[in-house]
């Protein structure tokens, strides 16, 4: 059974033929088959929310629609075990919050906390996951990055000020609000709910202006990652399907010629595993020169997997799920879109 309150979210969003088809293309949390018409859970909308930026993803990577389809296709699906999104933890980030803070604000409220802090230091960023408190092991987690540009040079961080500084906040007064209750009633009713979902989901985009072709040539130059958040901004880095077995598909994605990671990322702990597409081209507008738009194929967003071993809980007794991320892998993984020319 559809938990209805999901259902009518979406629909309000994308319409129908569009949720129908993301019933039938990603797992439901098993949370979600108790509910109450016209209620809106925190896991609700955190679910609602997930899906629909899947579907964000997918537009815009054709790699990840042709996997998807033919999973459908084939009578599976996909599990979707996390989203990621990089941030730029900068003073002069106009209206937006610096960093994180842009997103914990949306993420807390909707029961997510943080599972883990990852230095990913030969990027010069952070990482930190956030996992839901309702059902972390099936409702899709979050990883966010950070980027630091003190740990670059001066010419980039002015080019970095340019860039974010004109950034707008996509969260309004009345979203603000909505926010707060749902923080702290755990619900909200769906009338409201249905008002707050298409602001926190269009959050996960570039809220800055377009940048110059100068200051992104100035950025890539240092750092691929913040030449990527210049033209794609908070967008889904990456969405990941949780698979049995990685390697097996890794082999048979590589045979049928798909753009996929040479190696399988392998973490320090042995239990987790992870492969990806290389990030799909997009083109995408600048200011040239003399203020004219010039337009360029640069890196996009991409289709991870992963495999998640168990672990024995000794506290309670029990074999779960790995929710863990690793710092290596993650930097590894970061590379599938540094491959501006």
């Amino acid at each position: 059974m559809r938990n209805a309150n999901v259902q009518s979210l979406l629909v309000s969003l994308i319409g129908e033929a569009r949720t129908d088809a993301l019933f039938a293309t990603l797992n439901s949390p098993s949370i979600l088959a108790d509910f109450e018409p016209g209620r809106v859970t925190r896991a609700e909308l955190a679910q609602a929310m997930n899906m629909a930026l899947f579907e964000g993803l997918l537009a815009r990577s054709q790699n990840g629609r042709t996997y998807t389809e033919e999973a459908i296709a084939a009578g599976g699906g996909v599990y979707f075990d996390h989203g990621a999104l990089r941030t730029v933890r900068w003073d002069q980030n106009g209206a937006l919050p610096p960093g994180e803070a842009a997103f914990t604000r949306i993420l807390r409220p909707l029961g997510f906390k943080l599972n883990g802090r990852y230095p990913l230091d030969r990027l010069g960023m952070t990482g930190r996951a956030y996992a839901h408190e309702d059902a972390p092991d099936e409702i899709s987690q979050f990883f966010v990055s950070e980027l630091h540009p003190e740990r670059f040079s001066e010419t980039f961080q002015q080019a970095v000020s340019r860039v974010v500084g004109t950034s707008k906040d996509p969260l309004t007064p009345a979203a603000i609000g909505q926010l707060w209750e749902l923080e702290r009633d755990g619900t909200l009713p769906l009338e409201s709910a249905q008002a707050l979902l298409p602001v926190i989901v269009g959050a996960f985009a570039r809220q800055h202006d377009v940048p110059s072709e100068a200051d992104y040539e100035l950025l890539l130059a240092e750092s691929a990652e913040m030449a990527w958040i210049s033209t794609e901004g908070n967008a889904f880095n990456h969405a990941t399907d949780r698979v049995e077995d990685v390697f097996a598909l890794s082999d048979a994605e590589k045979a049928k010629g798909r753009p996929m990671k040479p190696e399988v990322e392998r973490s320090r702990s042995g239990r987790v595993f992870q492969t990806a597409y290389r990030a799909d081209t997009v083109r995408r507008e600048f200011r040239g020169k003399h203020g004219e738009t010039v337009t360029r194929d640069v890196p996009g967003s991409f289709y991870e997997f992963i495999t998640r071993h168990r672990e024995y809980d000794t506290a309670n007794r029990c074999w779960k799920i790995d929710l863990r991320f690793d710092a290596g892998n993650a930097q590894g993984i970061f590379k599938m879109t540094a491959n501006a020319k």
